[in-house]
């Protein structure tokens, strides 16, 4: 297998997810900076969609999207479980992934890229930076909305870390970075936030 990463909060939930596994897969790494994953040969051989990261298979199929190439690990690696090891904890994590990532994590990223961000976004995609705070007061609202909810338990989906946790960890840690940080009146998020940030994985990649 070969992993294709760049900087940026997407590739960092792959990197890890798999440091959590414990596993190591030779790395290709793209210059987002500089435009390479928006031209050939990676936009046509590797990923059509311009974007990182993106996980080459031994068979030459690729994989794109960081929930895909995570379910992928997660079968072909499944100690330790991160994902689920029943149909009910599976869809329990996939449920919590995806409401960080529609409550959270794209306001947050789009609140990035229509403002912080905008000039070096401006000229690969539409912007709307008129939009630019209302999507970051709706990820502050999302996290507002889940810190009153995991205040009686360790991690997003229940006792132990998931992917969920990763999700939301990446993305919260490259806000923090960009002028969107913690508010410290969300007491649970920022112990959770804490827990995560002090797992070896967390310096991954």
């Amino acid at each position: 297998m070969k992993f294709y990463n760049s900087i940026g909060p997407n590739p960092r939930v792959v990197t890890m997810f798999m440091a959590e596994k414990g596993v190591a897969i030779p790395t290709v790494t793209v210059d987002l900076r500089g435009g390479e994953n928006r031209r050939a040969p990676y936009n046509a051989d590797v990923n059509p969609a311009g974007q990182t990261p993106a996980l080459e298979l031994d068979n030459g199929a690729t994989i794109a999207e960081i929930t895909a190439i995570c379910e992928y690990l997660e079968e072909r690696f499944p100690d330790p479980v991160l994902i689920g090891a029943t149909a009910e904890e599976r869809a329990n994590t996939r449920m919590w992934t995806r409401r960080v990532d529609l409550k959270i994590c794209e306001p947050l990223t789009n609140g990035f890229r229509y403002a912080e961000g905008l000039a070096f976004f401006e000229p690969r995609m539409r912007v709307l930076p008129e939009a630019a705070a209302g999507l970051k007061a709706l990820a502050q609202d999302g996290l507002k909305w889940l810190d009153a909810l995991i205040a009686d338990r360790d991690f997003i989906a229940g006792d132990t870390l998931t992917l969920a946790d990763i999700l939301l960890f990446a993305f919260l840690d490259f806000g923090v970075s960009v002028g969107q940080p913690l508010d410290p009146a969300n007491a649970n998020i920022q112990r959770w936030y804490d827990r995560v940030k002090a797992r070896p994985s967390a310096s991954a990649g």
